[in-house]
């Protein structure tokens, strides 16, 4: 099985070919918290660029980066950090 890093990478890859992509695993710094399990994997960071997100709002962004990632949230995903934008220029 996959672990839900790996997991997060493909599915946001596939849906927004993403420029640049950094997944970072938080759920150390959330233990004993609401939503934590002791097997971690349940509070992410993900730092997206993708040329998919020019022209929508931060909201709409974040919304577009949760959708894609149904399926983790339905699965234990706890909590997700999210900083997307589109490419400068």
């Amino acid at each position: 099985m996959t672990n839900r890093t790996t997991r997060i990478r493909e599915s946001l890859t596939q849906v927004f070919a993403p420029e640049r992509l950094e997944i970072t695993d938080q759920s150390a710094l959330h233990a004993g918290h609401a939503g934590a399990s002791p097997e971690g994997e349940t509070h992410f960071k993900v730092e997206i660029i993708s040329e998919k997100f020019r022209g929508l709002s931060r909201v709409a962004m974040q919304r577009e980066v949760n959708n894609a990632l149904k399926s983790e949230f339905d699965s234990g995903l706890h909590a997700l950090s999210i900083k997307a934008g589109p490419p400068a220029g």
